[in-house]
């Protein structure tokens, strides 16, 4: 039976930009692909009891100063445009309920990269709604049904509840990755996930 990737992702997280961006070098690519699951961070956070990393370790400045480096090694390795967001942290929560009205349509892809690149190549405000709406019309995107269901509370409803289900899953963070039943957390867990592959097909 195939099998494809999961990727559970929020626009606010760096690691899941990156990760992303990386997921298209990924060797071997499985043939069914990638499912694009968006969840809320901050609902992950509170029903787990987690929090973002630059927070946790805000008064740590050798963690924090890790953190950046981390990002931006592991962006310049892989030749990826990379800037962190001067908005950081940013409320994505209108951005997500896009992201979970574009599943399955044929242009998911270009707003996930228009999204995330927004914020982490470009810098723009995407929690202004419209900074967001001009990142959706610069890229052609169905701007009048992806602004509709920011606001529609079936759509909204239901990225609480994915994200609820996300969670029952075993998901604490972003990134968050399944390949069946593995799970793998973050960008630097890539590689195992790559091996995990290549056992199984």
């Amino acid at each position: 039976m195939s099998q494809h990737i999961e990727f559970m992702y929020d626009f606010c997280s760096p690691n899941a930009y990156l990760a992303h961006k990386a997921l298209s070098g990924l060797k071997p690519r499985p043939k069914s692909g990638i499912v694009f699951q968006p969840v809320l961070l901050s609902l992950v956070f509170k029903l787990t009891n987690n929090q973002n990393p630059f927070q946790a370790y805000s008064e740590n400045r050798q963690k924090t100063s890790y953190l950046t480096h981390d990002l931006h090694r592991f962006a310049r390795r892989r030749g990826l445009s990379f800037h962190m967001s001067p908005h950081f942290p940013l409320n994505t929560k209108f951005a997500m309920r896009g992201a979970s009205f574009a599943q399955g349509k044929s242009w998911e892809s270009k707003y996930i990269d228009a999204v995330f690149d927004a914020i982490w190549v470009h810098g723009q405000k995407i929690d202004d709604l419209n900074v967001l709406t001009d990142v959706l019309q610069e890229h052609e995107l169905p701007v009048r049904k992806i602004r509709d269901a920011m606001t529609d509370p079936e759509i909204k409803q239901r990225v609480k509840d994915e994200t609820k289900a996300a969670v029952r899953r075993g998901v604490f963070g972003v990134p968050t990755l399944f390949w069946g039943s593995e799970m793998f957390f973050g960008k630097n867990s890539l590689g195992n996930l790559e091996l995990e592959i290549k056992q199984s097909i």
